[in-house]
């Protein structure tokens, strides 16, 4: 009922900002316009600052946490590696859906919105950023300076290795460590909080349309029905490329798993919500036949993983911003985005909102101007519905043909149990 109720808020903010903007374009002449649309950013800089607060922690928490639930047993290895080598494949298969839709078709051409001039420095510059920078860059040399400059990369990397040494220690320690009571709390506590500044989203998108239809009249609203139908083509193509390799490793029975999903995914759908389908969803896959320790294990680290829908709308979304303001990316640099993408967008499950939080992380990363997350945020609510749904479509093909692949490696070793017995005879 509150995600129901904050959608109602959204749609109304809308239709409120696109009437208080089309009012303030039409009566007001352009010196005007820019003034009146200079005051009503200031409630968008506010939740712009509040984004980059939850932003550090929340991926600290999250990374650390997803290591200890993993737990331990004598298949986790195997399983994890088949299952982080989907998440991969996966992940650029859609971040490359997103920016090739984007490539092909630019939605974001002929907006030509201004580039705001507190905005140009942001410390950063694209003529300095090169791999080897990068890869350089992606180690703390602190962790305390990693945290105070809101350093996302450093962060997750820090992050890694203290998750994989605390998974470690519990599980060889019978008593649980406060730490991870410790961090399991801060991942709630973050939670809660990211909660309490996305319930500001409504008034952040009326100040989105409202400052950006001042500036630039109703026209804007055609871009953003070319917006979201190109984005819905983009997530059907990937719906045609995850069941095309499902179908491979499943056969026909691929068509009964997508049966049985129907009803998580038309949830997910209606709330933009992939937790509220999270029950309906291992439901499924017990009906399908996968063993409740794969679907158990898999589902919840696919949750973290192998969010599919979100990173192609990330790639997507963050093109749509450069070619609104008329920056030119050079495949190197898509590149480079990509691969910040990937590692940006782990650990964020279960956070309001976290595919925007990821590009608002990454937007500054490649001096893209950050005010450019408010023409995505207005409009979020219909895209996330979308990329949600494709969320868990894409872990529960996972989910099912790893659990085909461990059949298969148990058939393998029975086979060959025999041979080694007479061998050992």
């Amino acid at each position: 009922m509150n995600r129901q109720r904050i959608m109602q808020q959204i749609i109304i903010a809308i239709l409120l900002g696109i009437v208080t903007g089309w009012g303030f374009n039409h009566y007001l002449d352009a010196s005007q316009t820019k003034e009146v649309a200079s005051y009503i950013n200031i409630i968008t800089d506010v939740f712009l600052r509040l984004i980059k607060m939850i932003i550090a922690p929340l991926v600290f928490a999250t990374i650390v946490t997803g290591f200890i639930s993993i737990g331990g047993s004598s298949s986790v290895g195997r399983i994890t590696f088949k299952a982080m080598a989907w998440f991969i494949i996966a992940g650029l298969v859609s971040l490359g859906i997103g920016m090739l839709i984007a490539n092909i078709f630019q939605p974001g051409v002929g907006l030509n919105i201004t580039l705001p001039e507190e905005e140009v420095n942001t410390g950063l510059t694209t003529s300095g950023f090169s791999l080897k920078s990068f890869i350089s860059h992606l180690v703390p040399s602190s962790f305390a300076s990693a945290m105070a400059n809101n350093e996302i990369l450093q962060i997750l990397i820090f992050s890694l290795f203290f998750g994989s040494a605390l998974s470690c220690i519990c599980r060889n320690s019978e008593k649980k460590s406060p730490f991870v009571t410790l961090i399991e709390d801060l991942a709630r506590i973050m939670f809660r909080i990211t909660d309490y500044v996305m319930s500001f989203a409504p008034i952040a998108v009326f100040a989105a349309i409202a400052s950006a239809i001042t500036v630039q009249g109703l026209g804007l609203l055609y871009d953003y029905g070319k917006l979201i139908g190109l984005f819905y083509i983009g997530l059907l193509l990937l719906w045609v490329v995850l069941s095309g390799v499902g179908f491979l490793f499943l056969g026909n029975r691929m068509f009964s798993l997508m049966k049985l999903i129907r009803e998580p995914v038309a949830l997910a759908f209606a709330t933009a919500s992939s937790e509220s389908a999270y029950p309906k969803t291992m439901n499924a896959l017990d009906n399908f036949g996968v063993p409740k320790e794969i679907s158990g294990f898999v589902l919840p680290l696919g949750y973290s993983f192998n969010l599919d829908g979100s990173m192609m709308y990330q790639s997507f979304a963050i093109l749509f911003i450069a070619q609104a303001y008329n920056i030119d990316l050079s495949v190197t640099e898509q590149l480079l985005i990509m691969l910040t993408l990937m590692i940006t967008s782990k650990g964020m499950a279960g956070v309001a909102r976290a595919s925007v939080v990821v590009v608002a992380a990454t937007l500054p990363m490649f001096s893209l101007p950050e005010a450019g997350i408010l023409l995505i945020l207005a409009i979020d609510q219909f895209l996330d519905m979308g990329r949600t749904a494709t969320n868990v479509v894409g872990n529960s093909i996972s989910t099912a043909v790893i659990a085909k692949l461990e059949e298969n490696q148990g058939h393998s070793e029975q086979e060959q149990l025999p041979g080694k017995i007479a061998q050992e005879a």
